[in-house]
């Protein structure tokens, strides 16, 4: 099996994200994400977040697992009081959140077959828990948000995809939205990246705090 994108199910996440994170004064990044998760039907959803960090991507994540098939949606948050006040806040809006204490590095090793998975560029571990992360065999799409920041200035997605590993960068993409979304499909090596090749598809988003328009091509 592979990674197959559905539009409708993208459209309903998207649509779902919008009127939730209305509720936290957020959007753009969180809308984005998660259509793109429920768009590729990703049934294992994996982000990475720390106290203090903005809670409408994870509203976004969790929406999108609700639209995939047996989805199921995983926090990784590095102390207690991370986990303390990301609980809280996600059950603000009705969700009951699985979430695992402890180093990302070493807890996604533990987690098997990811579909889709969001790390924040601005903890220095990403590029580290991207590269160790245990991917679904039908391959991942992987996002880093806050990609404009100071960490992820020489992060590379090759870096990612080292000579001999089971994974193969199919495409990458840079999108100007929040603070920046560095976003890479990984295939599992040897599967066929392009069934249907030259049927690309063009995508559009609105950010809606700056109402600008940001088209690009799958």
């Amino acid at each position: 099996m592979k990674l197959v994108w559905s539009p409708e199910r993208a459209s309903k996440a998207y649509i779902d994200t919008v009127k939730s994170c209305e509720v936290v004064n957020e959007s753009g990044v969180a809308e984005l994400v998660s259509a793109m998760a429920a768009g590729w039907n990703a049934g294992f959803i994996v982000e990475t977040w720390s106290q203090g960090g903005a809670i409408a991507t994870s509203i976004g994540l969790a929406i999108a697992s609700r639209h995939t098939c047996g989805g199921r949606h995983v926090c990784i948050v590095p102390d207690e009081g991370s986990r303390f006040e990301y609980v809280e806040a996600i059950r603000e809006v009705g969700f009951s959140p699985e979430v695992i204490v402890g180093e990302a590095e070493e807890a996604v090793q533990g987690l098997v077959g990811i579909d889709f998975m969001v790390v924040d560029s601005l903890r220095k571990d990403f590029a580290g828990v991207l590269k160790l992360a245990n991917l679904s065999n039908r391959g991942a799409v992987l996002v880093c948000k806050n990609a404009n920041s100071r960490s992820a200035t020489n992060f590379r997605w090759r870096s990612v995809v080292e000579e001999g590993s089971p994974r193969c960068l199919r495409r990458s993409v840079f999108l100007p939205v929040g603070d920046g979304l560095d976003i890479a499909h990984v295939a599992a090596s040897g599967s066929n990246s392009r069934s249907g090749k030259g049927r690309s598809r063009w995508f559009k988003h609105v950010d809606q705090q700056s109402g600008e328009v940001h088209v690009f091509r799958k």
